[in-house]
Protein backbone atom coordinates (compact mmCIF):
# COMPACT_ATOMS: atom_id res chain seq x y z
CA UNK A 1 0.00 0.00 0.00
CA UNK A 2 1.50 3.47 -0.76
CA UNK A 3 1.48 6.57 1.25
CA UNK A 4 -1.95 8.01 1.70
CA UNK A 5 -0.32 11.40 2.21
CA UNK A 6 0.69 11.14 -1.69
CA UNK A 7 -0.92 13.95 -3.94
CA UNK A 8 -3.82 13.23 -5.49
CA UNK A 9 -3.40 12.56 -9.12
CA UNK A 10 -5.75 12.18 -12.18
CA UNK A 11 -6.69 8.40 -12.11
CA UNK A 12 -8.73 6.49 -15.26
CA UNK A 13 -12.36 6.73 -13.70
CA UNK A 14 -13.96 3.69 -12.57
CA UNK A 15 -17.50 2.75 -12.90
CA UNK A 16 -18.04 3.15 -9.09
CA UNK A 17 -16.44 7.35 -9.26
CA UNK A 18 -17.90 10.28 -11.20
CA UNK A 19 -17.17 13.72 -10.79
CA UNK A 20 -14.10 14.47 -7.93
CA UNK A 21 -14.24 17.96 -6.07
CA UNK A 22 -12.00 18.89 -3.88
CA UNK A 23 -13.10 21.14 -0.19
CA UNK A 24 -12.71 24.61 -0.10
CA UNK A 25 -13.37 26.62 2.83
CA UNK A 26 -15.38 29.44 1.88
CA UNK A 27 -17.51 31.91 3.79
CA UNK A 28 -19.81 29.44 6.90
CA UNK A 29 -23.13 28.47 5.81
CA UNK A 30 -25.06 29.08 9.21
CA UNK A 31 -29.10 27.47 8.80
CA UNK A 32 -31.75 27.31 11.41
CA UNK A 33 -31.50 24.39 13.81
CA UNK A 34 -34.80 23.85 15.17
CA UNK A 35 -34.88 22.87 19.22
CA UNK A 36 -38.12 19.88 18.84
CA UNK A 37 -36.92 17.09 17.27
CA UNK A 38 -39.49 15.39 14.63
CA UNK A 39 -41.02 12.60 15.49
CA UNK A 40 -41.14 9.69 13.00
CA UNK A 41 -44.21 8.30 14.34
CA UNK A 42 -47.31 9.96 15.36
CA UNK A 43 -46.97 13.62 14.84
CA UNK A 44 -47.17 16.26 17.59
CA UNK A 45 -47.52 19.63 17.88
CA UNK A 46 -45.04 21.61 16.20
CA UNK A 47 -42.59 24.25 18.11
CA UNK A 48 -41.31 27.12 16.02
CA UNK A 49 -38.93 27.91 18.43
CA UNK A 50 -35.24 28.01 16.81
CA UNK A 51 -32.52 26.82 19.45
CA UNK A 52 -29.16 27.57 17.19
CA UNK A 53 -27.69 27.45 13.78
CA UNK A 54 -25.86 24.57 12.23
CA UNK A 55 -23.09 24.87 9.52
CA UNK A 56 -23.05 22.23 7.62
CA UNK A 57 -19.06 22.43 6.68
CA UNK A 58 -18.47 22.22 10.34
CA UNK A 59 -20.51 19.19 10.94
CA UNK A 60 -19.40 17.13 7.95
CA UNK A 61 -15.89 18.19 7.72
CA UNK A 62 -13.02 17.54 10.58
CA UNK A 63 -9.75 17.93 8.28
CA UNK A 64 -10.61 20.13 5.27
CA UNK A 65 -7.07 20.08 3.85
CA UNK A 66 -7.17 16.23 4.08
CA UNK A 67 -11.37 16.59 2.38
CA UNK A 68 -12.74 15.54 -1.37
CA UNK A 69 -16.11 15.05 -2.44
CA UNK A 70 -16.78 12.60 -4.94
CA UNK A 71 -20.01 11.81 -6.89
CA UNK A 72 -20.73 7.76 -7.36
CA UNK A 73 -21.14 6.05 -10.46
CA UNK A 74 -22.75 2.45 -11.07
CA UNK A 75 -24.52 -0.17 -9.18
CA UNK A 76 -22.14 -2.07 -6.95
CA UNK A 77 -22.64 -0.78 -3.48
CA UNK A 78 -26.74 -0.58 -3.48
CA UNK A 79 -27.00 -3.25 -0.99
CA UNK A 80 -25.31 -0.62 1.18
CA UNK A 81 -27.65 1.82 0.83
CA UNK A 82 -25.47 3.84 -1.82
CA UNK A 83 -26.70 4.79 -5.00
CA UNK A 84 -25.66 6.12 -8.44
CA UNK A 85 -25.77 9.99 -7.97
CA UNK A 86 -24.83 9.78 -4.23
CA UNK A 87 -21.99 12.06 -2.97
CA UNK A 88 -19.86 10.87 -0.57
CA UNK A 89 -17.67 13.19 1.74
CA UNK A 90 -14.08 11.39 1.72
CA UNK A 91 -11.40 12.51 4.53
CA UNK A 92 -7.70 11.21 3.47
CA UNK A 93 -6.55 11.86 6.92
CA UNK A 94 -8.53 9.20 8.47
CA UNK A 95 -6.72 5.17 8.73
CA UNK A 96 -8.51 2.56 6.59
CA UNK A 97 -10.42 0.53 9.05
CA UNK A 98 -11.93 -3.16 8.70
CA UNK A 99 -15.70 -3.00 7.18
CA UNK A 100 -15.47 0.98 6.40
CA UNK A 101 -16.47 2.05 3.12
CA UNK A 102 -13.10 4.00 1.03
CA UNK A 103 -12.15 5.29 -2.31
CA UNK A 104 -9.41 3.07 -3.30
CA UNK A 105 -7.02 3.30 -6.41
CA UNK A 106 -6.08 -0.48 -7.80
CA UNK A 107 -4.22 -0.30 -10.87
CA UNK A 108 -4.82 2.92 -11.91
CA UNK A 109 -8.80 3.09 -11.23
CA UNK A 110 -10.49 4.15 -8.35
CA UNK A 111 -13.32 2.42 -7.18
CA UNK A 112 -15.67 2.21 -3.71
CA UNK A 113 -15.49 -0.91 -1.72
CA UNK A 114 -15.60 -1.96 1.88
CA UNK A 115 -12.44 -2.89 3.26
CA UNK A 116 -12.29 -6.57 4.61
CA UNK A 117 -9.38 -8.98 6.15
CA UNK A 118 -9.51 -12.65 6.37
CA UNK A 119 -6.31 -14.23 7.65
CA UNK A 120 -3.50 -12.36 6.09
CA UNK A 121 -5.66 -11.63 3.06
CA UNK A 122 -7.23 -7.91 2.13
CA UNK A 123 -10.19 -7.75 -0.03
CA UNK A 124 -12.22 -4.62 -1.37
CA UNK A 125 -15.81 -5.79 -1.29
CA UNK A 126 -18.70 -4.76 -3.02
CA UNK A 127 -22.08 -3.65 -1.78
CA UNK A 128 -23.94 -6.23 -4.58
CA UNK A 129 -24.18 -9.99 -4.56
CA UNK A 130 -23.50 -9.61 -8.14
CA UNK A 131 -19.76 -8.55 -7.99
CA UNK A 132 -17.24 -10.59 -6.84
CA UNK A 133 -14.56 -9.23 -4.17
CA UNK A 134 -11.18 -8.33 -4.79
CA UNK A 135 -8.11 -9.64 -3.40
CA UNK A 136 -5.62 -7.46 -3.15
CA UNK A 137 -2.31 -9.19 -3.85
CA UNK A 138 1.45 -7.45 -3.45
CA UNK A 139 1.84 -7.28 -7.36
CA UNK A 140 -1.10 -5.01 -7.77
CA UNK A 141 -0.74 -0.88 -7.60
CA UNK A 142 -2.82 -0.21 -4.63
CA UNK A 143 -3.76 2.36 -2.15
CA UNK A 144 -6.33 3.67 -0.29
CA UNK A 145 -7.44 7.87 -1.67
CA UNK A 146 -9.52 8.25 1.41
CA UNK A 147 -12.04 7.02 4.11
CA UNK A 148 -15.84 7.64 3.34
CA UNK A 149 -17.35 9.20 6.33
CA UNK A 150 -20.62 10.96 4.74
CA UNK A 151 -23.21 9.87 2.26
CA UNK A 152 -25.28 12.08 0.69
CA UNK A 153 -28.28 11.27 -1.41
CA UNK A 154 -31.76 12.63 -2.41
CA UNK A 155 -34.75 11.67 -0.36
CA UNK A 156 -37.04 9.14 -2.29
Amino acid sequence: MKDKEESIQPLKKSKGIGQILSYEECIELELPIYKSEIKAGFPSPASDYIEATLDLNKLLVKHPAATFFVKVEGDSMVDAGINSGDIFIVDRALQPEKYRIVIAAVNGELTVKRIQHSGNKLYLQSGNKNFEPIEITPDMDFHIWGVVTYIIHKAA
